[in-house]
């Protein structure tokens, strides 16, 4: 087991990681900006560094800046957390070649996983379903043009290196598909720094359906039911709950196996997640795989018992899972809605300013992190 873990996060997460590592008799390093030197995940940590300004992309983008504060404090693994570097693997590459452990899956697998249009032919090889469409990027009008006739209006034009519900556009029609795929491709590239492009067909009311999964260096991938994500705005999450009332025994039991199929196709280590859409003839198909802790995990924890994080960090240290997936049960319904600083009366701007009253919600069953 490790004996000191660098967490490039802040904020909840970094919380989580803390909590997660103390029960586990772990020693954690916080790194924050200048900004955040007083943050909570500062305080609680057994040791602390700066690694640079407020702006994130001179702190806790700073892969350099990370790296040798982890030098410095001995630190034998850093655990990403979710965003900035968790699915970066350039960052998980360099973390290697310094013999510093990343706690999440292998480069390759990240690299593999974290393109889109690269997972989608991996899920096809894999034998999982996915959504009709081409078979990787689209480089041209006239090609998107070809390819969304032989697909079948509507299409969904969609970002390969997307996420966040950014660099997506729907086509219904072949006038609309010019737009559609000229915005996408802009919106990409500002986004992701890639304007790389594919296309599938458009699946309308569809239920976005995740399964939660583990493996270990050893080859065992289990799955830990599903996630229902469905109810977004402007494809954002705002609420996810599990187990979804949409998704009866037989159904979770085919994600369920696809999911696991596919972790073991790429040979996945670590905590890890499989979207899938579903139709309303509960078909369902493989959307992506996010190679990271989820915002949304706890509702997971809170229906079968198990620290995800806990978990993550075991398999990272080489140990093997002590359970199987029969040992994996479900009790209750859990929901974790998500929060938004928008301004109702006009047009749900963002509306940034300073919290003066918060009423924490207390009993049995409720999570606050």
């Amino acid at each position: 087991m490790f004996k000191k873990i660098l967490i490039a996060n802040r904020g909840e997460i970094a919380v989580t990681i803390i909590r997660a590592c103390r029960e586990l008799g772990i020693k954690t390093v916080a790194v924050y900006s200048e900004a955040d030197r007083t943050a909570l995940h500062a305080q609680l940590a057994d040791d602390g560094i700066c690694i640079g300004p407020a702006p994130t992309r001179e702190s806790y983008l700073n892969a350099q800046a990370i790296l040798t504060a982890c030098t410095i404090t001995g630190a034998e693994a850093i655990h990403p957390g979710f965003g900035f570097l968790s699915e970066n693997a350039a960052f998980a590459r360099m973390c290697e070649k310094c013999q510093i452990n990343f706690i999440g899956p292998s480069p390759r697998v990240i690299e593999l996983m974290g393109d889109k249009a690269t997972a989608r032919q991996t899920a096809i090889e894999a034998g999982v379903p996915v959504i009709p469409g081409t078979e990787g990027v689209v480089d041209s009008l006239s090609d998107a043009i070809k390819a969304a006739a032989e697909i079948g209006y509507p299409v969904m034009i969609k970002a390969s290196s997307g996420g966040g519900g950014r660099g997506m556009r729907i086509a219904n029609s072949h006038e609309e598909l010019p737009g559609a795929f000229q915005t996408a491709k802009a919106e990409a590239l500002t986004c992701f720094g890639d304007d790389r492009v594919y296309i599938e067909r458009f699946v309308r009311d569809p239920r976005h359906i995740e399964i939660q999964l583990l493996g270990d260096k050893y080859g065992r991938v289990v799955h830990f039911g599903e996630r229902d994500c469905s109810i977004q705005r402007r494809n954002q999450k705002i609420l996810e709950e599990a187990r979804s009332p949409f998704v009866n025994e037989e159904l979770r039991d085919r994600m369920g196996k696809a999911a696991v199929k596919l972790a073991e196709h790429v040979g996945y280590s670590g905590v890890g997640t499989v979207e899938f859409l579903v139709d309303a003839d509960r078909n369902f198909y493989f959307m992506e795989m996010n190679t990271r802790i989820q915002v949304e995990h706890p509702v997971t924890e809170a229906i079968t018992g198990f620290n995800l994080i806990r978990e993550q960090i075991k398999v990272a240290a080489s140990l093997p899972m002590k359970f199987s997936q029969k040992d994996i049960h479900f009790r209750g319904h859990s929901i974790e809605c998500r929060i938004n600083a928008e301004d109702p009366a006009h047009g749900f701007r963002p509306s940034p300013g300073t919290i003066t009253n918060l009423y924490i919600p207390g009993g049995p069953g409720i999570r606050i992190d």
